[in-house]
């Protein structure tokens, strides 16, 4: 059970001879080997260890991607999977000598039942098209990414991406009825299931939801749909300690229940770092200790929007709230939302920096974040240390604006180190190459051999995402 694969380098071809096979199998525009188009798969948004791969090959077809992956096992050929190039831990970063597997021409809406709610996509089509394409019949795909314009769905499903309605709706394993993926020796299993209940045997899309691309590649994936709400109430409120900001969440939740789809919290670091570095104007005239972004699906829009208001007068009068904004309308909802989501801006503006996501009980965060905050400052001079997070969800986050990049171990050791028990290093951008050393703080031993059982048994080769997750 515990057996680690391994690839068998001296079994393979030279890379020119490798590459002259591997062409033929796709199309005259499927292989790209020049330097100068290979820079850009040669990292993911992390922007850490830049390497280009020997070649991107880029499929159209379910049936090239198996070609690709048949040829590459047959030669223990190592392979980097990439969707959108929008991960944050290295996971489709190239390592040496590896061969790149792009989905990027695989795109498009290959069926749509608007009275099933079910829609057919092919992997490398944008989060947004599918959020648009949606929209347009009156329906909601649930997943929503600051990176929705570039992130493939692919990834998403790769990731089990979260996002900002994971409390509403659920992370992407809740939003996919069925996959279609290629196994590492070509073998293609299609299971584009379209109905909400089948109990026939084992469910093994979940194999390919969230384990990064390690034991299969995701081609095309059959997505469960929403009612789209008549309206977003969006609003943004100041509390003066953590507490209150609990307290603001219960209220919510007891008065809207699955109404509430967002409840984004950020501390004051966070929001005073996002003014200053995106140069946004001030929401309030006070500065405030604690900030919650909230998001409410208005279905019935006069009872939904007056209940949650009347959860917002009665937290300021009681003091529980210090200050709070309601958008009246869609521009100044994109707005506020922007303070939020400027996160992947300010990264590439304050580098070097480092972004963490870990989950833990939402009793707890106040304490933890504090206490890492202060380690990194005493320890390791940051610049900037913000806490933001999915409150709703137990997802916290740091963005940390560090001396030298020398410091991002040392930093790892602190915000990993700290955490609870029962927490985990990952809330939703996945373990790829950067987390792999903290697996175990989250997963015991027992786990972690069960994972490299059935990686050694989908992959014996271990051509897929090599060095990735475990």
């Amino acid at each position: 059970m515990g057996t680690r694969y391994s690839i068998a380098a001296e079994e393979r071809p030279g890379t020119d001879t490798f590459l002259s096979g591997l062409a033929p199998l796709l199309d005259g525009h499927g292989l790209l080997t020049e330097p100068a188009l290979l820079e850009r798969h040669s990292r993911d948004w992390a922007g850490k260890e830049r390497c280009p791969p020997i070649a991107v090959a880029r499929p159209r077809t379910t049936a090239e991607v198996a070609a690709v992956l048949r040829y590459c096992h047959a030669r223990a050929w190592p392979v980097v999977v990439q969707g959108g190039l929008t991960g944050l831990v290295g996971g489709a970063t190239p390592r040496p000598g590896e061969l790149a597997l792009s989905l990027e021409r695989m795109t498009g809406v290959e069926e749509f039942d608007a009275t099933a709610s079910v829609m057919v996509v092919a992997a490398g089509t944008t989060l947004a098209t599918v959020q648009d394409t949606a929209l347009g019949e009156g329906l909601c795909f649930a997943l929503d990414l600051p990176s929705r314009g570039s992130c493939t769905i692919g990834g998403n499903i790769a990731t089990n991406a979260g996002g900002n309605r994971v409390m509403r709706y659920g992370m992407t394993r809740n939003l996919v009825l069925g996959l279609e993926a290629v196994l590492a020796d070509g073998t293609v299993l299609t299971s584009l299931n379209t109905v909400l209940k089948d109990n026939a045997g084992y469910d093994l899309k979940q194999l390919f939801i969230g384990t990064e691309g390690t034991l299969g590649v995701v081609t095309r994936a059959s997505l469960r749909l929403h009612p789209e709400p008549r309206e977003r109430m969006t609003a943004l409120v100041a509390t003066a300690d953590y507490a209150d900001l609990l307290a603001l969440l219960g209220s919510l939740r007891r008065r809207l229940g699955p109404r509430l789809s967002a409840f984004e919290a950020m501390w004051d670091s966070y929001l005073e770092c996002a003014l200053s570095v995106m140069d946004l104007p001030r929401p309030f005239g006070l500065r405030h200790p604690y900030y919650a972004l909230i998001e409410v699906e208005l279905l019935d829009e006069r009872s939904d929007r007056e209940a949650t208001e009347a959860v917002l007068a009665e937290a300021l009068s009681n003091g529980g709230v210090a200050d709070a904004i309601v958008a009246s309308s869609g521009c100044e909802a994109a707005r506020l939302w922007y303070i939020r989501e400027s996160a992947g801006e300010m990264l590439g503006k304050l580098a070097p920096t480092t972004a963490h996501d870990v989950s833990l009980p939402i009793g707890l965060m106040e304490s933890y974040a504090a206490t890492v905050r202060d380690r990194c400052k005493a320890e390791l001079g940051v610049r900037a240390f913000s806490v933001f997070g999915h409150l709703g969800d137990g997802n916290l986050h740091f963005f940390t604006a560090l001396r030298s990049a020398d410091d991002a171990e040392a930093l790892d050791a602190i915000v990993y180190g700290e955490l609870p028990q029962g927490g985990s290093v990952s809330a939703e951008h996945g373990i790829g190459t950067g987390k792999k050393r903290w697996l175990g703080v989250t997963r015991s031993d027992a786990e972690i051999l069960t994972m490299r059982a059935l990686k050694q048994h989908l992959d014996p080769r271990g051509i897929l995402n090599p060095g990735r997750v475990i």
